[in-house]
């Protein structure tokens, strides 16, 4: 089952197009990475998806429902954690927690279960009858996650949900994200971490106003990425570039201290011949390893095209 498709999705503010003609497709049960900069239509899109703004035009379905026609449907089904969440800073984390789940039609003893389960998970059961407004932003990230999961929705939407946390906690948060994925959830991810996008997600989009490239991190950096060889030797390297570099299939070489970086069309095929050649000639090999281009750079280069 699809827990997100959308076809043709476009979003107009007056003569500024903000999203245009997004159609993709979320499996359920997997993470979701929607990688942009600031200004590239992500929180646009996550607004129309949550049903809280319309689409100019195209479609969506949203948890099974259809955009416009079952709004008050999606906005049961779905959780939303701002990047700078709102919280009423007078009352406590768990008084916070108690008044979102009545907004949820939670009863009194399901909101407190729920409550003191997600505070407990958020390590902040100790505090918790404490005013958010003497909390850490860290702190406070962590009760807008645990409000966003009170009402247990099918599909998250997380903008840099591990903004502002300190190292522990953001391990913590990203750990939780996994259970949640393990659990069945959909998390739709927005985030400037590219190597926790990398780390998490199973499909991410690459966006500035229309989709620029939708695939896995792994084939978005095998597509798009120089790929290459790294060859370490105990001896220095430029002794044996010249062998590496009369191959026909090698495009470049880099000599560096002891290590040979050698680029070519196909180092999956090609790599047996390069390193029986370096072999043959006696080059003293300790590793070999393959070189594949972050999906930082990658998206650095698709973004700034």
């Amino acid at each position: 089952m699809n827990a997100i498709e959308t076809i043709g999705l476009t979003r107009r503010f007056g003569p500024l197009t903000a999203v245009d003609d997004l159609t993709l497709t979320i499996k359920q049960g997997s993470i979701f990475g929607f990688l942009g900069p600031n200004g590239a239509g992500k929180t646009t899109t996550v607004r129309m998806l949550a049903a809280l703004i319309a689409p100019s035009q195209g479609s969506a379905r949203v948890a099974g429902y259809a955009l416009g026609g079952d709004s008050q449907q999606i906005r049961r089904s779905v959780g939303i954690l701002t990047e700078t969440p709102s919280l009423y800073e007078r009352l406590s984390a768990w008084d916070n927690l108690i008044l979102f789940g009545q907004l949820y039609d939670l009863s009194s003893k399901l909101a407190a279960e729920r409550a003191t389960h997600y505070l407990k998970l958020m390590a902040l059961w100790d505090r918790c009858h404490e005013p958010v407004g003497a909390f850490s932003k860290g702190m406070r990230q962590r009760v807008a996650l645990a409000r966003a999961l009170l009402h247990e929705p099918q599909i998250l939407f997380l903008d840099e949900p591990t903004s502002g946390l300190d190292p522990e906690a953001a391990f913590n948060v990203r750990g939780l994200i996994q259970d949640l994925r393990a659990a069945g959830h959909t998390i739709f991810l927005t985030t400037h971490n590219l190597k926790e996008a990398e780390d998490l997600c199973d499909l991410i989009a690459i966006f500035r106003a229309r989709l620029i490239a939708l695939d896995t991190p792994s084939n978005l950096r095998a597509r798009f990425g120089e790929r290459g060889t790294l060859i370490q030797l105990r001896d220095p390297a430029a002794t044996w570039s010249a062998i590496a570099s009369g191959l026909p299939f090698v495009q470049r070489v880099q000599v560096d201290d002891y290590c040979l970086t050698i680029t070519s069309s196909d180092p999956d095929q090609h790599n047996p011949a390069l390193v029986s050649a370096l072999a043959a000639a006696g080059a003293p090999i300790q590793y070999v390893t393959p070189l594949l281009k972050t999906l930082e750079q990658v998206y650095l280069e698709l973004i700034n095209v």
